[in-house]
């Protein structure tokens, strides 16, 4: 009497649900008042586009609109204004912020460039202060900036920042906090470097623009009024 054959069995796989790993939505979320920078991976840059940086400070720390402190952070500024295919080219400082307008040769750069100053101002700040310890409260905020108008806004934001807040400038045309000083597009002086200023014969803390958008491009949209406010939600 023949056997009949055995059936093949098949082993099915299950589907568990997915713990850990990369997946859409993973990670910790920003939260708080003032959500930190998002860990995504940055976009891709190149050399031709200028980028709007802003680094903010850990809570509690003293703020950074003294000349003292402005003394260290502009050594810092000048110290790592051009390095690795990273260039500084303007920047302002807040009380618990800084505004910076950069170049790079690529991503890489850019970032390499703004890790190097960041640890430089961290370490002057930390030196002022007499302690150590974590001085940015996150890592950089970056916007690329792709046309003249982008930059000619970000421009008037970084250097007029000050303005958005009254008592700070009081009669002053020019954030003394600023990189205004070394500025050559301020209507007021006809696209010259301002005359006659406390301050202009040191060598500027920064490096020159070399994209075609930060030294000539953004001009076409109209020079930057010493008493212009700029526009709000630029970040």
């Amino acid at each position: 009497m023949s056997r009949k054959p055995r059936p093949i069995r098949i082993q099915q796989q299950l589907a568990f649900a997915r713990r850990g790993g990369r997946r859409p939505g993973a990670g910790r979320k920003p939260k708080g008042e003032r959500p930190g920078v998002s860990h995504k991976t940055r976009e891709a840059l190149a050399a031709r586009f200028p980028v709007h940086v802003t680094v903010r400070l850990e809570r509690g720390l003293p703020g950074l609109r003294d000349k003292q402190t402005y003394r260290a952070l502009k050594e810092a500024f000048a110290a790592g204004s051009d390095r690795f295919g990273f260039r500084l080219v303007q920047y302002s400082v807040q009380t618990n912020h800084l505004h910076m307008i950069c170049e790079g040769r690529d991503k890489s750069a850019l970032a390499r460039g703004m890790q190097g100053l960041m640890i430089r101002l961290a370490r002057a700040l930390n030196r002022l202060w007499g302690r150590c310890g974590r001085v940015f409260a996150d890592r950089y905020h970056g916007r690329i900036l792709r046309t003249p108008r982008e930059v000619r806004s970000a421009l008037c934001y970084v250097l007029n920042n000050a303005r958005r807040h009254a008592a700070r400038l009081g009669r002053a045309l020019l954030d003394p906090f600023s990189t205004g000083f070394w500025f050559d597009g301020w209507k007021e002086t006809g696209g010259r470097l301002p005359q006659g200023v406390a301050g202009r014969e040191e060598d500027p803390p920064l490096a020159r623009a070399r994209s075609w958008l930060l030294a000539v491009g953004w001009r076409r949209r109209g020079l930057l009024g010493m008493r212009e406010v700029p526009a709000a939600g630029l970040l």
